[in-house]
This record gives structure tokens, sequence and C-alpha cells, in this order.
């Protein structure tokens, strides 16, 4: 077995308990696509708890989070198959091979489809879920495309942003990270600024964000705007490689996130492919 992100990072080691997938198919070569998930306290999937699986480079430790913080492998796609490309094949072609093939084993499932799309948003809203994704049954699969054939529909509100710079902390983050300052692509190349993310942060992630990004600290701002004066106070650019998620409240009339707050970093993201979502 070997896991990769959509950035083609091997996270094989981080999820031990998916190691028993590659025997169901008893050494045909195949590729799935899916999405590791894990759940908090009330069974619904939190993008922050996968977090405290989503860095682990020692067996050892992977190993024991695998039981305290167990993850789950949700597949929806498939997209080849002993010897054979399966890309190329409608969407609902490929569902009816994938539902034939993979059985549902302790750590992963196929996930269900479904083609009553409204009521189901509406009962992901009741649920306090993210959203739902909707899939032409006609749509063959585009790697690293963007396709109107595949819509996110969301509830929640989060994106992912490029980090372009950090700020020193005050008070009891006096000498370390304090906020990170995040931003997006528009349509011409250009990153603009989207604000300050000051909140979220365990105390360890606030240590590993910073070791992170001091490897990458610059002197000019990646920024296509100049920032507030007020942001600048404390700040510190870096190159923009990192991309993470972020939840917040709205958009202010200026562009700027209101209330925003850290939900992880996404190790699976192209930064350069980050664009707004309003």
């Amino acid at each position: 077995l070997t896991l990769r992100s959509s950035n083609q990072l091997d996270v094989t080691v981080r999820f031990p308990e998916l190691a028993g997938l590659a025997d169901a198919f008893g050494g045909r070569d195949i590729v799935l696509d899916g999405e590791a998930v894990a759940l908090d306290e009330t069974g619904r999937p939190d993008f922050a708890v996968l977090q405290q699986r989503m860095h682990i480079s020692d067996p050892i430790e992977a190993q024991r989070r695998s039981v305290v913080i167990p993850a789950a492998l949700q597949i929806f796609d498939l997209l080849y198959f002993d010897g054979h490309d399966l890309m190329g094949l409608p969407l609902a072609d490929r569902r009816r091979t994938l539902e034939a093939l993979v059985e549902d084993g302790p750590a992963w499932r196929v996930t269900t489809a479904h083609d009553d799309g409204a009521p189901l948003l509406a009962l992901a809203d009741e649920q306090d879920l993210e959203g739902v994704v909707s899939k032409k049954l006609d749509s063959l699969y585009r790697p690293g495309r963007r396709s109107s054939a595949w819509r996110k529909v969301k509830i929640r509100r989060h994106q992912e942003f490029v980090v372009g710079g950090w700020a020193a902390g005050e008070g009891q983050r006096r000498g370390r990270l304090g906020s990170l300052l995040v931003g997006y692509y528009d349509d011409r190349g250009g990153l603009r600024y989207a604000g300050r993310v000051g909140s979220g942060f365990s105390q360890a992630e606030l240590r590993r964000l910073l070791d992170r990004l001091q490897p990458h600290e610059r002197v000019t701002s990646p920024f296509a705007e100049e920032l507030p004066r007020a942001d600048l106070v404390g700040a510190t650019f870096v190159d923009p490689v990192m991309v993470v998620e972020v939840a917040y409240a709205e958009w202010s009339p200026i562009g700027r996130l209101r209330h925003p707050s850290y939900l992880g970093e996404r190790i699976d993201a192209d930064p350069s492919a980050v664009t707004s979502e309003i």
C-alpha cells in the first residue's frame, strides 16, 4: 500500500490502520481516490482532529495515534485497475466498478452517492457538516484540473489560504508566533491579502508552524498590495509555500476575514491554486 496526498507527498506511514486495504485486491494493481477523515466527539468529520495525524513521521507514534485518534479512508473514485486506466470513463461507470470491487473494511468504506441534492444539503446543514460535493454522472476524471462538472457546495464558511508571513505574539505568546498573515491568488496571479489569523492554535502547533516557516523567511512582502500599517507591526514575511485551512464568520467590505480561526495546515494543496471562494 502506498498513500499519497494530492500533491504527491507520501503519507503512508501516517495511517497504519489502512495497511490491510492492499490485501483486499489479491495483488492486483489498483488506484483509488478518497479522503482520510477523523471524527470529533460528536461523530462528525473534523479537519482539526485529523491534523493530529497529518504530521507524524515516526511509525511507532503513528501506530499509537491510530488507536487514540483513529482515521478512516472515505473512497469515492476508481482511477486504475488491473492494467486498465479508467479515468476516461464516465463517473457512473467508475462508481459501478468501484462498488463491485471494494468492500468496506475496518478503516475504509466506499462513500454513498445520492441523486437528491437539495434534501441532502439540508440534512448536512442540520447536522452541522461542511457541505456536499456534486458531480455530473457523465464527468471524466481529470487530474489536477478544476471542472464545472464537480462542485463543492459549502455550508460552513472556511477555505484554504496561503501563508505570506507571521506576526510575533504578545502576552503569553511573547517571543513566539502570534498570528499568520494569509492571502489568496487573484485571476492575475497576485497574492491578495486577507488578514491575520490569530486563534485556533494549540501551543504545540504554534511551535511547529514557527519551525516550518522560519526557513522560508524573506525580506520583501509576497503580497501584491501594501499591507495596513497595523498589520505590519511585528510581521515577518515568508515565501508563499504553506497552505492552511481557516474558518471565518464573513468577509469585510474591504476583503478581510472576520473572526478567522486556524483549522490546520493543508499539506495536500498547491499554493498557486488557492483562490478566493467568495
